[in-house]
């Protein structure tokens, strides 16, 4: 069944019968901290549905998981919820028994200023780690945001900046689609620069060998009606291909969510869910909440701390997907490889020894090097079975002189294939994150 997407403004106010708004109530305190914004920023989200719905989640593998993932673990699990509260300023993460029942009176108090039944709520913090909420200031700004709650593209926008912690600009898209006759609407808000390589699954617990490393966000809301085991099935195939596949630092937070809603307003026949097989119409729901996913992830890289070049690193010819996983992730998160991406230099032999102390198999003989424009299949070939090709280094400067090319990676041992999407590592990035111990209000999460 062929996909045709249409963007359109909203994001998660798109879809029928969702609300959000975004306030301020100084969580994180004026003029203080790393982030997008020292003045009165808001802080504070609300994004509700007007009718029950399915929801599915993706959370941080860190073990040291934050209060608010625990909460949403427990709750996820019932399959209805109605709202998300989400605070930016303070993680809510390494606060003991107080942080947990910070969070748990987050979504109760959010519950009662809705007038919903228990369990309606799910939450997601970010901001620094290992402070105490600011009860009196978070509940007050439920309060502010219940009243405060619409459903124009302004609502999203200031739930969008909300959430922002060390985010330049706020991360939104919505999409429409046709299914069985009916228009369907996929809209989401993310946020996330620094502290990024999610290694998300739905249990919080890790599967294989998934990476050991601010914070990324994302909701997304849809009118889907969708049975929840179809819509988890499906947030586990999308943030598999976009969340999962992203770095900017190689450091996982300890907040890493992903939550989808699905209220069932657009009144196609439900999606459902069979173990042996995909639907066609749960393929069409999967590669459309997979777009949404691609393009919030990718705004994360471009839009990560200091970050000064967009790169897509393909790695083919992997003797197994474990390999190409590992070897993308090895050259991806080098820090001698990414300043060399900053520095505009084709530098391969911080490539290929990157390569050869990944867990990936690595015949030196064997490895090819190059780089294209985005999504181009004309490569430049600095390295070929081993050895420097004839290409001279002005050519392969000017390859990845743009603020976005691809890296190509041969190894030619077999069929497995990865990709991550990188950033280069900056004197910006540095600069940003180091703070100054002597001036507390410098320092970030």
């Amino acid at each position: 069944m062929k996909l045709k997407l249409t963007e359109i403004p909203g994001s998660i106010v798109a879809p029928q019968g969702f609300k959000a708004a975004g306030v301020f109530c100084d969580i994180k305190r004026l003029g203080t901290g790393k982030g997008s914004d020292k003045g009165e920023k808001r802080d504070l989200a609300l994004i509700v549905s007007t009718v029950p719905t399915t929801v599915a989640g993706m959370f941080t593998t860190n073990q040291t998981c934050a209060a608010p993932v625990k909460v949403c673990l427990e709750r996820v699990r019932k399959n209805r919820v109605q709202t998300v509260v989400v605070n930016s300023g303070n993680a809510n993460a390494c606060t003991g028994q107080q942080g947990l029942k910070d969070a748990r009176e987050m979504v109760r108090f959010t519950e009662q200023a809705l007038v919903l039944p228990e369990g309606s709520a799910l939450v997601g913090s970010t901001g620094r780690i290992g402070v105490t909420m600011p009860m009196a200031n978070v509940c007050a700004g439920i309060a502010e945001a219940a009243v405060g709650l619409g459903s124009t593209a302004r609502h999203a926008d200031q739930a969008a900046e909300a959430i922002m912690t060390s985010d330049t600009r706020s991360k939104q898209i919505a999409v429409e689609f046709k299914l069985g006759g009916k228009f369907i609407r996929i809209g989401g808000i993310c946020k996330g620069a620094g502290m990024i390589q999610p290694g998300m699954s739905a249990t919080g617990k890790r599967l294989g060998a998934m990476p050991l490393h601010a914070t990324m966000l994302c909701f997304i809301t849809t009118d889907a009606a969708i049975e929840a085991k179809a819509l988890q099935a499906a947030l586990h195939e999308a943030v598999a291909s976009s969340f999962n596949r992203i770095t900017v630092d190689g450091d996982m937070s300890t907040n890493d969510t992903v939550l989808v809603l699905a209220n069932g307003l657009a009144g196609n026949s439900r999606i459902t869910h069979h173990a042996s097989r995909v639907t066609p119409h749960a393929q069409v729901f999967h590669a459309a909440l997979s777009h949404v996913c691609l393009g919030l992830a990718q705004m994360i890289v471009r839009d990560g701390e200091g970050v000064s070049r967009f790169v897509t690193v393909r790695v083919n010819g992997a003797k197994s997907l474990e390999d190409a996983d590992a070897a993308s992730r090895a050259v991806a998160n080098s820090a001698l490889v990414k300043t060399s991406w900053h520095g505009g230099d084709p530098n391969w032999g911080r490539i290929i020894a990157a390569l050869g102390y990944s867990p990936a198999s690595i015949v030196e003989e064997r490895v090819d090097i190059g780089y294209s424009a985005p999504g181009s299949r004309k490569i430049l070939w600095s390295l070929k079975r081993g050895q420097p090709t004839s290409v001279s280094f002005k050519e392969l400067c000017a390859a990845v002189a743009p603020r976005e090319f691809d890296l190509h990676i041969r190894l030619n041992l077999g069929q497995g294939s990865a990709l991550m999407y990188a950033a280069d590592l900056t004197e910006e990035y540095v600069e940003f994150n180091k703070g100054d111990v002597s001036d507390p209000t410098s320092l970030g999460g």
